[in-house]
């Protein structure tokens, strides 16, 4: 038998946690279950599976994945959309573009400025790492139904938005 993971609520081998009681246990339970999940995302990276598991940063990640989908952008509008200051993206973006995942080109409208574009090598490479992980969230999601998967998705991505939107308030210059 495994041995047992103290650290959560109700382990997968076995080890029973007391059910939360009202409110406060219910807030309890859940910010020890964020706790475990942020531990448990960062120790497998949610890398994904075969030969691509943990061979992408989360930051490198989420500014391909966010290129992506938005199409190319300057520095100050792709940190602006991660929640993250220009300096800090800049740092995160350097090694994407030596690497050639990432390239500069001339803004369309305005000659003089920069904007980031994902380059079709950067494109195979994230092409890639989603597919890794789409494999790696199959399987630690098998036996879910497809509306638990969906209703997960969901509320995960509503409690993002609302740590987000937290994050928004608390950052913002006091009205004056």
């Amino acid at each position: 038998m495994p041995p047992q993971d103290m650290t959560t609520a109700a382990s997968p081998s076995g080890g029973a946690a007391p059910e939360p009681s009202g409110s406060d246990g219910v807030l309890d339970a859940l910010q020890h279950q964020v706790a475990v999940f942020a531990r448990r995302a960062e120790q497998t990276r949610l890398g994904g599976v075969g030969q691509v598991r943990n061979s992408m940063d989360r930051a490198a990640y989420l500014l391909l994945n966010r290129l992506d989908r938005e199409g190319p952008m300057g520095v100050k509008a792709l940190a602006a959309g991660m929640g993250i200051d220009s300096s800090t993206v800049t740092r995160q973006v350097a090694p994407l573009v030596d690497t050639g995942l990432v390239k500069r080109t001339s803004h369309p409208e305005d000659g003089r400025a920069v904007v980031l574009q994902l380059s079709p090598r950067g494109q195979a490479r994230l092409d890639e790492v989603r597919s890794s992980r789409r494999e790696l969230m199959t399987q630690v999601t098998d036996g879910w139904t497809a509306e638990e998967r969906e209703t997960f998705c969901a509320l995960l991505t509503r409690f993002n938005i609302s740590l987000a939107a937290r994050q928004t308030s608390h950052q913002a210059p006091p009205a004056g």
